[in-house]
């Protein structure tokens, strides 16, 4: 396949318009390399070891969640020199689906809505707002992931769910007003958590938006590289 049809067929499947205006320029074919696609690696980062095992495996495109390159370079080094000399050394394609991905049909909050069974869905301005019946250790075990809970509630109830970093003031009061009692996303500023009418419950960003690549890669026959943060958790 070549790469302009590799990326006509990203596009279809998640949009840039839906994405934010944040990720102008930051979406899309971030690091060009080879112009013929066959084998393709999937994953949330490109860490410099995704990188590195997606050119060691041959691949000629790796699809990530998040950009390798958020702000403006005036240098290159660490972490970014080892990123983009391994992927342009080798001739790898660096293609990002980030907040486009997370409102595309079958996308991030899709995914997260369908793991934890929610039914009765509405879509939010960013997420989805849906009926749970599941207690919540329930919801850990299906996002194999700790959960911090900030207030308290039994099942059912109503969740709204936003994959990644989504505790933002609107987006709770959103989802009251869609009725939910609880907010499921990650990493909760303490400020937001005593503003809050909702119980929140908060996930790993990790847990939350890398089964939703997992997902695109099985669909597409693509080889999906797990780099999971380590995470402990002390009592």
């Amino acid at each position: 396949m070549e790469i302009g049809e590799f990326i006509r067929e990203m596009e279809r499947l998640a949009p840039p318009e839906l994405a934010d205006e944040f990720d102008e320029a930051r979406i899309g074919l971030i690091v060009e390399g080879r112009s013929r696609i066959e084998t393709v690696c999937c994953a949330l980062d490109a860490t410099p070891a995704v990188v590195r095992e997606s050119v060691g495996s041959g691949a000629d495109m790796l699809v990530v969640h998040h950009t390798p390159i958020w702000n403006p370079l005036t240098a290159i080094r660490g972490q970014t020199a080892s990123i983009l000399s391994e992927a342009l050394g080798s001739g790898l394609n660096i293609y990002v689906m980030h907040t486009n991905f997370d409102r595309a049909p079958a996308g991030v909050n899709d995914t997260i809505a369908g793991m934890i069974g929610l039914s009765g869905r509405k879509s939010m301005s960013l997420g989805i707002a849906g009926d749970c019946t599941l207690p919540l250790q329930e919801i850990s075990r299906r996002l194999s992931c700790p959960l911090r809970v900030w207030g308290e509630i039994t099942a059912p109830f109503r969740l709204a769910v936003v994959g990644g970093s989504g505790f933002s003031p609107d987006l709770i009061e959103e989802a009251a007003q869609l009725s939910c009692q609880a907010f499921l996303s990650s990493e909760l500023k303490h400020s937001v958590m005593r503003q809050s009418t909702l119980v929140l419950i908060e996930a790993t960003h990790y847990a939350l938006e890398a089964p939703a690549m997992k997902a695109l890669a099985g669909r597409n026959g693509w080889r999906y590289i797990d780099d999971r943060p380590p995470l402990q958790v002390w009592k």
